[in-house]
């Protein structure tokens, strides 16, 4: 494994309600040094969720909703902050009923995921959920959000459909494969 860099110098440079952005001076073991900038948790976060909610054996729920970052309506998978005092499934179960109408009997942790680790220093926990029921929870979104849904064996027909979000289709083929492994999912 390689040495990690020393660390010569970190400090705040920008903050918003949102995001702060640490920039860092780096001497890696070489003597190269470089400046690098990336955004870190506010420290105020209990973590985040994605939800991977079955609907069948083969059916995964969707969600629908505007996204600033593209300023467009994008596909994508239920997901939101953990709240303080929850854990993550208590948190994945909540974000669930919150934006699809749904609660899961059944949750399984199944990892952590990046965005982008050389700009970010956040994760969100991957959740699986099963055994679906009708529930819905007062959300903090301000509109709607339509539910919609795709075969777990027909992901690749989700690029068509206004679907970009990595970490989500990721979450998609980890799923998939992992039920596929244990004998869960059949062609």
């Amino acid at each position: 494994m390689p040495q990690k860099p020393d660390i010569l110098d970190a400090r705040i440079v920008a903050k918003s309600r949102l995001f702060t952005v640490e920039q860092m001076q780096l001497r890696f073991s070489n003597g190269t040094e470089r400046t690098y900038e990336r955004l870190v948790s506010s420290g105020r976060g209990y973590g985040a969720v994605m939800v991977v909610a079955m609907r069948d054996e083969r059916t995964a729920v969707l969600i629908e909703e505007y996204c600033g970052g593209t300023q467009d309506y994008q596909l994508s998978l239920p997901k939101g902050l953990v709240e303080p005092g929850e854990d993550v499934l208590d948190g994945a179960n909540r974000e669930l009923m919150e934006e699809t109408g749904f609660g899961a009997r059944q949750l399984e942790l199944l990892g952590k995921l990046s965005l982008s680790p050389a700009y970010m220093s956040q994760s969100i926990s991957v959740v699986l959920a099963r055994d679906l029921y009708e529930k819905r929870l007062p959300g903090d979104e301000p509109e709607p959000i339509r539910v919609d849904s795709v075969d777990l064996y027909d992901l690749s027909s989700l690029l068509g459909r206004g679907f970009t979000e990595g970490r989500a289709l990721a979450a998609l083929y980890l799923v998939r494969d992992l039920l596929e492994q244990r004998g869960e999912l059949v062609r």
